[in-house]
């Protein structure tokens, strides 16, 4: 079939009411763009890119000695120009990432901006230095909705695709899952797709799990980051569809059913308790949360992201998601105040069929293996280990082991053991002018690349937002692309590689 006829097919379908994903991959392109950059059409050759330099901006992350072989190296941020690009800005708090990998050699990733409400696409080389950059969704697509975490859907791990979920927060009134082809055109920037099927919620990411942990189907977990003050509101929401079909499905909730447990701070730290998935009708984002608390779904203090285990259809089948907390005389005895990780092991045939869960992680267990927690907020899982990221959220006056900034700590999935592996360093920051040491930065976005990038080193890209820091001119780090500088955060984002961690 002639790849502009199929490229034709993939945006008519997936525009129609019923989203059902098709392949859109060219005979001799790119995914059906033919080497094209989406911007202006303009084609190009890997011998036309221009030559690179390293990022400005210094490496402002600090490894503990115990990970001292790790190397942590800064690829962009947001006063760095790209050579091809001089336009372009990293903008304020970026997020949510994937990578695909093209047949020229390059890489091709897809990162949300989330104070900017848009979703940018930067071309990397195959040192991933970026050499290209643009917004294919902007702040009026998504109704100036943040852009929080994001999962790239690839044929490899979920058995259709490439497409880019992303969830909308806060901000705007698009509180609902966002669907993206990594190809569009930027030139199509102020056009978005969402899913109605999978419900407005406050949105922080939508994550299908692995191709083989159900044959034929698309399951999908959506993290709730409800933000009430009396009484713990974050759902964890599941989408069951048919294979690569987001219109034919149904949406649940998960469901506590062990006697006893009304509020997430009933489950002890290292014990298992039944679950169940309730079916939920409502989609609009107020009937959908009453309907889930009528219908007894588990409230979480602010529920993050989430992702689901590597390796075997089994180990497919374990969900982990952390809950960042929150402080509240109201939530007291509630939910968590400085944050907890919990796993939830699906049903072997049915994922809505019996499950279980656990609280891996309890940051509020004074003396537990995750005292000091403070905020943990996203999550990356590898087939041992869990990657869990913090996002402060100020309460270190609250507990004395709370100590430092921003880290990213490494939790063995099958001895328990966690470790710190790096932190923000932002007393050196403001010493060399990025932001101050009042204003807590974010680490975010953190993703295993080593199997698209291949190169046989253990590969991890990794994103910090980093608050307080803003141009020495007074302006913002805001692409008019993306986003109109009168609803900017002047703020700062950094791009980071990661080579020989775990996995």
């Amino acid at each position: 079939m002639n790849k502009f006829l199929k490229l034709f097919l993939f945006l008519f379908m997936f525009t129609s009411t019923s989203v059902v994903l098709i392949s859109c991959e060219g005979e001799d392109g790119i995914n059906g763009i033919d080497g094209q950059d989406g911007a202006d059409g303009q084609d190009y050759t890997p011998a036309e890119f221009p030559p690179l330099t390293a990022s400005i901006t210094p490496n402002l992350l600090k490894v503990s000695p115990e990970f001292s072989s790790i190397v942590v190296t800064p690829l962009l941020s947001s006063e760095d120009q790209i050579i091809g690009t001089p336009d372009f800005v990293y903008g304020s708090m970026a997020d949510g990432a994937g990578l695909l990998a093209e047949k020229d050699g390059t890489f091709t990733l897809i990162n949300n901006i989330e104070a900017d409400y848009a979703i940018a696409r930067i071309k990397l080389n195959k040192d991933l230095k970026p050499i290209h950059g643009e917004h294919i969704i902007n702040a009026f697509s998504t109704a100036f909705t943040a852009q929080c975490s994001g999962t790239l859907i690839t044929p490899a791990e979920h058995g259709f695709g490439p497409l880019y979920l992303s969830g909308g927060e806060w901000g705007g009134s698009s509180k609902a899952v966002f669907a993206t082809n990594p190809y569009k055109s930027a030139d199509n920037a102020d056009s978005a797709i969402t899913l109605p099927k999978l419900g407005q919620w406050s949105t922080e990411n939508a994550v299908p799990i692995g191709k083989d942990a159900y044959p034929n189907k698309t399951v999908v977990f959506i993290g709730d980051d409800e933000s009430n003050n009396s009484v713990p509101s974050g759902q964890l929401g599941m989408y069951v569809g048919s294979r690569g079909n987001f219109d034919d499905g149904k949406l649940y909730g998960l469901k506590v059913s062990s006697l006893g447990i009304d509020f997430e701070m009933d489950m002890v730290e290292g014990t298992e308790y039944d679950a169940e998935f309730v079916q939920l009708n409502e989609t609009q984002i107020d009937l959908l949360d009453a309907e889930a608390k009528s219908k007894g779904v588990m409230g979480f203090s602010r529920l993050e992201d989430i992702d689901w285990r590597r390796g075997s259809a089994a180990n497919q089948r374990e969900i982990y998601f952390c809950v960042t907390g929150r402080i509240s005389s109201g939530l007291i005895g509630k939910g968590s105040a400085l944050g907890r990780v919990y796993k939830v092991v699906l049903n072997e045939t049915d994922p809505t069929g019996p499950a279980k869960i656990t609280c891996v992680l309890d940051g509020d267990k004074v003396g537990g293996k995750a005292d000091g927690f403070h905020s943990p907020d996203n999550i990356l899982v590898t087939e041992n280990y869990a990657y869990i990221q913090e996002d402060p959220n100020g309460y270190a006056s609250t507990n004395s082991a709370i100590s430092g900034y921003a880290k990213v700590y490494q939790y063995n999935l099958t001895t328990g053991a966690l470790k710190t592996v790096l932190e923000c360093d932002q007393d050196r920051a403001a010493t060399l002018g990025y932001g101050t040491t009042s204003n807590m930065w974010e680490i975010t976005g953190m993703i295993d690349v080593t199997d698209v990038v291949n190169n046989g080193n253990n590969t991890f890209l990794l994103i910090t937002q980093n608050h307080g820091w803003v141009p020495a001119d007074g302006s913002s780090f805001t692409d008019p692309k993306a986003n109109s500088a009168d609803n900017a955060t002047k703020e700062g984002s950094m791009l980071y590689v990661i080579t020989g961690l775990d996995r």
